[in-house]
């Protein structure tokens, strides 16, 4: 038997990620045919097709919340796209629908909520977003990452799963002065890896470009992924320095978190499951750019318990450098840190949710 699977949501890596790992978790075991839906002119328009997996795109719009006379625009591209997830899920006739957040996530799963087709959500974040929150009470599980979730959802429908995480960061096998290696580094020195996304995080980018010359000159190395907008500035800042890496974007990021001996990073749902899986010591700075301040929800969950610095975005073109020089110097600290966010970890995260959507799948 063929099983239908529309799967929706997107907007950043962090939606886009889990959706193919869960996609692929279902491939794997059950014969599939999988449909995506995600927002127009968002980056999911590209990557899921580059994954190998159909897509279809809504016009549809998060709401502006400093100007609200923005958002007569929003409330016409989401009544079109209602109207358009209607006919997709007519079309598709899905067995059952996913949620992974994001914009498009809304209109899809209301429209499969509707025709009787059962539904399944995973929210990333440690702050429940609204579109997930307003479908919750039709859903048949909600996967979730963090616990004290039942805030949000109702506690019956709630399963600790984690976020899945990207495949090939687990499937490497380098050693940390391997890995070093590979980026012309020296094997055996402390190196910092500094994160802030595909299109940079200025305050990151400007705090390392302030401090890189103390950081540099008591031997600490250093990768910096800078994001295309800022790597001429990174590079003049690290002109003559040896032991620094710059570059807009990190093509292979195994090597890179093999490679770190902590890691400066965005707050981001995606990226701080890949530091717990990993084990990695590090250093948030929650971007202050996001629905509800989840990303600092997100860091808080790590701060509170010894995982993970949090350094407040305000704050960090002050204290971003002083704290990785700290770090550095602390061995013992590092060593419990790791050991802290390991124990947060919650690995196969996709499995467990293709687990969860087999059992739906089976009872209907």
């Amino acid at each position: 038997m063929q099983y239908k699977i529309l799967i929706s949501g997107g907007g950043t890596g962090g939606h886009i990620f889990p959706a193919l790992s869960i996609a692929n978790a279902l491939k794997r075991r059950l014969n599939v045919d999988i449909l995506f839906v995600g927002a127009d002119n968002r980056m999911e328009m590209e990557r899921i097709p580059a994954a190998g997996y159909p897509i279809k795109g809504l016009p549809v719009a998060g709401f502006n919340r400093k100007n609200l006379l923005k958002n007569i625009s929003v409330l016409f591209k989401l009544r079109k796209s209602l109207r358009m997830a209607r006919k997709i899920v007519d079309d598709f006739q899905p067995d059952i629908a996913i949620g992974v957040g994001g914009y498009c996530s809304g209109p899809t799963l209301k429209a499969a909520q509707r025709r009787g087709v059962p539904t399944l959500l995973q929210e990333q974040n440690s702050y429940a977003g609204v579109t997930n929150k307003l479908l919750a009470k039709k859903a048949e599980k909600i996967c979730v990452a963090y616990e004290g979730m039942e805030r949000f959802f109702p506690a019956d429908k709630i399963i600790l799963t984690g976020n899945p995480i990207r495949k090939d960061l687990l499937d490497h096998a380098m050693t940390p002065e391997q890995a070093r290696k590979s980026f012309g580094l020296n094997p055996d020195r402390i190196t910092v890896l500094v994160i802030g996304g595909s299109l940079g995080a200025l305050t990151m980018n400007e705090s390392l470009e302030q401090g890189l010359k103390r950081l540099n000159e008591t031997g600490i190395q250093v990768i910096w992924q800078t994001g295309k907008n800022f790597v001429e500035r990174a590079r003049k800042a690290a002109k003559g320095m040896k032991g620094v890496v710059v570059t807009p974007f990190i093509s292979d990021m195994a090597a890179a978190y093999a490679a770190a001996s902590v890691v400066a990073s965005r707050a981001g749902a995606g990226s701080i499951s890949e530091l717990e899986v990993l084990g990695k010591p590090c250093v948030l700075v929650p971007s202050p750019n996001v629905a509800e301040d989840h990303q600092t929800k997100n860091a808080r969950a790590l701060s509170d318990r010894g995982a993970a610095v949090l350094v407040a975005d305000a704050d960090a073109r002050e204290k971003l450098v002083d704290t990785l020089l700290q770090l550095s110097s602390d061995p013992k600290r590092l060593e419990e840190m790791k050991k802290a966010i390991a124990e947060m970890a919650l690995p196969s995260a996709d499995e467990i949710i293709a687990d969860e959507i087999v059992a739906i799948l089976n009872r209907k």
